[in-house]
């Protein structure tokens, strides 16, 4: 595997887990089912929502750039709410700021991370 192909993986991995680790963060927190399914069944409009996220910000260009992040994070939440919404699933305003938060935190944080860590390897 060639190095844009390996960070290509490398992001759309950490986002994917950033995802699922968010819902089986919430299903456990609320005693819901632990089950793959289940799991699935909640992930999925977010999902959705990280894969349209990553065609707008066409992340494949700089998927390790948090600038990327920027633009990946509010497409992953406002699709994902749409998507839940349309299913008939909570959108509970508490619900919209804590995903927001997390998935913020994450998607973004994580690449910013790296970036801080890259650049001060450069400098030794």
């Amino acid at each position: 595997m060639d190095a844009a192909t390996t960070r290509l993986a490398l992001a759309a991995g950490v986002d994917t887990a950033v995802v699922v680790a968010f819902v089986a963060i919430g299903r456990n927190n609320h005693d819901e089912d632990p089950g793959i399914g289940g799991l699935f069944a909640t992930a999925a409009p977010f999902l959705i929502g990280l894969a349209i996220g990553w065609v707008v910000a066409q992340a494949w260009n700089r998927p390790l750039a948090w600038r990327t992040g920027l633009i990946v994070w509010p497409v992953t939440v406002a699709t994902g709410m749409l998507v839940r919404r349309i299913l008939g699933d909570g959108t509970a305003f508490s619900f919209v700021i804590v995903a927001t938060i997390f998935l913020g935190v994450t998607i973004v944080g994580w690449r910013a991370a790296r970036a801080v860590i890259v650049s001060r390897r450069h400098i030794i």
